[in-house]
């Protein structure tokens, strides 16, 4: 069997009542416009259904591919895992719960074949409780103003990669995978389609504030390596500023304010916190060091099906 010019990776957790659906709607769309293609559904140790249900749809179809992981990895290792076993020309990635909108699949393959290695769907505006909205604002602020390249803003990782990109990708040996941000640090050529996300199908979403969070996190600690330096700036500005704080809390104390000492409290509460922080992601890039010096696989498969007969 020759390689397909296209592969859809489609990561699971507890989709039972959308994987059936998106495989589906996946391959109709994939049969208009690729000339031919493969599924592979990597299942991160879901504990409904799912995995019967992913076992029928691979008897039903051979270009349909499973992996299973033997626990759940996360939503960063599992799906990049997911991304480097496929051998298409072209890899989409994309969620099993149509927020990520089959019918896009051919746009992607237009833009692709017009010469962008990478195409990005780019969500126009997002659907989402206060406090996600604000967990993704902070966390988008964060990688604009830090992080060593360019982060697309909405951009969910939702898209088309070259088999360059891929090959290119695969061997940075990344432990914690920010694959959304290592696409644009790559330095391939790029192209944006802005779309409008729709609702889950079905299902919970799996990712909460929690989550997304520290998804932050770990995309900061990961792609921006010049927040070490930035605690050496803070220490000098925090050193002008107590000189200040001493003058005007000296000044204070001769007529009698009250107020300085409160202020002089205040201000190194927040620099304790602020330090806190900086200590925490140095210590998350310490540890991605570590796992780099372990080799540390992205994941450890229980089990593969439809492989067998790829060549």
């Amino acid at each position: 069997m020759s390689l397909p010019e296209l592969s859809i990776v489609i990561p699971c957790y507890n989709e039972e009542e959308n994987v059936r659906g998106i495989c589906a709607a996946v391959t109709a769309e994939a049969e208009r416009h690729a000339a031919s293609h493969e599924i592979i559904l990597i299942d991160n140790h879901s504990t409904d259904a799912t995995r019967a249900i992913i076992r029928q749809l691979c008897a039903q179809d051979r270009r349909v591919r499973a992996i299973f992981n033997n626990r759940n990895y996360g939503q960063m290792r599992s799906p990049t895992h997911g991304i480097y076993q496929a051998q298409g020309q072209a890899v989409i990635g994309m969620c099993a719960d149509f927020q990520d909108p089959p019918a896009m699949i051919g746009r992607f393959l237009q833009l692709w074949r017009g010469g962008a290695k990478i195409v990005l769907a780019q969500r126009r505006q997002e659907r989402s409780s206060v406090l996600l909205t604000l967990s993704r604002r902070i966390g988008y602020g964060l990688l604009g103003r830090f992080a060593d390249y360019p982060v697309i803003p909405n951009a969910t990782g939702f898209g088309l990669f070259d088999r360059a990109v891929v090959d290119a990708l695969r061997r940075w040996n990344e432990p914690e995978p920010f694959f959304r941000g290592m696409v644009v640090e790559s330095g391939f050529s790029l192209a944006l389609i802005p779309f409008d996300r729709p609702e889950r199908a079905a299902g919970e979403t799996k990712n909460g504030f929690r989550t997304l969070i520290s998804f932050a996190l770990s995309g900061l600690a990961g792609s921006a390596k010049g927040l070490l330096r930035l605690p050496i700036l803070l220490s000098v500005w925090t050193g002008i500023g107590t000189i200040g704080l001493l003058v005007a809390a000296l000044v204070a104390m001769i007529i009698g304010g009250p107020v300085w000492p409160l202020v002089a409290l205040t201000f190194g509460a927040g620099m304790f916190a602020t330090l806190l922080l900086f200590i925490g992601l140095i210590g998350d890039q310490v540890r991605l060091i570590g796992e780099r010096t372990r080799g540390v696989p992205l994941v450890i498969e229980e089990e593969r099906i439809n492989f067998a007969d790829r060549s």
